[in-house]
């Protein structure tokens, strides 16, 4: 069975990143501006810290691809850190106080030290560059099958929009977005969210957020009802819960399924026959509370999810810790950090989603090459397109 993984190696101040990603088609053409393009809005958003002024994430493709084109192979990306300084022990002293809400006191206590440098420095969401990098490879192969992803920032702290995300409005949405300073597509309440950030620096207090996927395109019947760990659902959920600092995540109406009884939360379904030579076979539905996903596969409405990301856990302030030589009461450690990181987040989760569709799609369709991953799509949608089927006739003699 054809399938994507990816491994990211590397540390918050060691000399690189490095992401492998296998199982990428041969045939497919790489996008590597797009890949940048993500690197670069991972790295912007108000509230970001003093590190994004140091970085300039750039990618560097040492195998899989070729002349722009994805050969086969395994591809491995390399993202240099500028900042590379872990053995200096004048800029990296060790770090005896531990931040509340970070992996400091856990992985310390893991690793039998009482520093906590080198959990925080892996723990670190620097590491989230190679994993943008990596993801976002698979959106040039999602691409071709008409597959698009769109993520933003929902909510930060007291700033909230409320408003609608349809296919038909995905362009403007996403000009919008980009013209935000905290990537969200909507002016006013882009300011309110400035605002809270603002007010939290200058309380040396953090504040965090909520931000949104959308994907269109997704053909009826990825992933799997036979297995728990196929449920594309669950995949989707454990690919977001991995990011630094996530703490929820929704499909579709997620939590608010439980103030609503069933007629209220369940898509009717449709069948527009001017729409069954598309990838939704015809099928359509009123509502989407299901996010695209019923019984852990995609049901042709676009998968819809979402991500709550805590406060960062260094405060300017600091918080009541403990020092882990002498047991002493101690304020925590303060290290050079953002005082909000929600709009780089939703960067993050904007192709950590990608993946995980791009990896379904893999396993249904799976071939060496693009063209022959093609030709099992084409031939999947002209057989469902055809439903009801006559069952295969079988002779004695072909028994």
């Amino acid at each position: 069975m054809a399938t994507l993984t990816y491994h990211t190696a590397g540390e918050s101040h060691g000399p690189a990143l490095i992401a492998l990603v296998q199982g990428m088609p041969a045939g497919v053409d790489i996008d590597e501006d797009g890949i940048n393009d993500e690197l670069r809005r991972r790295q912007g958003g108000y509230g970001r810290g003093g590190r994004q002024r140091i970085e300039t994430d750039v990618l560097e493709f040492l195998t899989g691809v070729r002349l722009g084109r994805a050969t086969g192979a395994p591809i491995t990306m390399r993202v240099a850190n500028k900042d590379s300084r872990l053995d200096d022990l004048e800029r990296t002293p060790p770090v005896y106080r531990p931040r509340p809400g970070h992996a400091d006191l856990a992985g310390s206590v893991k690793w039998l030290t009482t520093d906590c440098r080198e959990t925080l420095e892996r723990a670190s969401a620097r590491e989230t560059a190679a994993r943008t990098a990596a993801c976002a490879l698979t959106r040039s192969m999602l691409a071709f099958f008409g597959i698009e992803v769109f993520g933003f920032v929902r909510r930060i702290h007291d700033g909230v929009w409320n408003g609608d995300v349809m296919e038909s409005s995905v362009d403007s949405l996403r000009a919008r977005r980009d013209e935000s300073e905290v990537y969200c597509p909507d002016e006013s309440a882009s300011q309110a969210m400035i605002d809270s950030i603002r007010q939290a620096k200058i309380d040396k207090d953090t504040v965090g957020g909520l931000v949104e996927a959308h994907v269109f395109g997704c053909p009826i019947g990825l992933g799997s009802c036979m297995d728990w760990r196929e449920k594309l659902d669950s995949r989707l959920a454990a690919a977001v819960m991995g990011i630094q600092a996530f703490k929820a995540v929704e499909i579709g109406l997620g939590k608010e399924c439980a103030e609503r009884t069933g007629s209220q939360v369940h898509d009717p379904i449709r069948f527009d026959p001017k729409l069954r030579e598309t990838p939704r076979l015809g099928f359509t539905r009123d509502t989407n509370n299901a996010g695209g996903l019923e019984g852990g596969m995609t049901n042709a409405e676009p998968v819809v999810v979402r991500g709550t990301m805590k406060p960062i856990s260094t405060l300017l302030q600091g918080l009541p810790s403990v020092n882990l030589n002498t047991k002493e009461a101690e304020q925590s450690a303060y290290e050079r950090s953002d005082i909000c990181a929600v709009s780089a987040a939703s960067v993050v989760m904007e192709n950590v989603v990608a993946f995980e569709i791009a990896r379904a799609m893999r396993e249904k369709f799976g071939g060496d090459s693009l063209l022959e991953m093609k030709t099992n799509y084409d031939a999947y949608l002209e057989l469902a397109g055809g439903l009801p089927l006559e069952p295969p006739t079988m002779t004695i003699a072909d028994a």
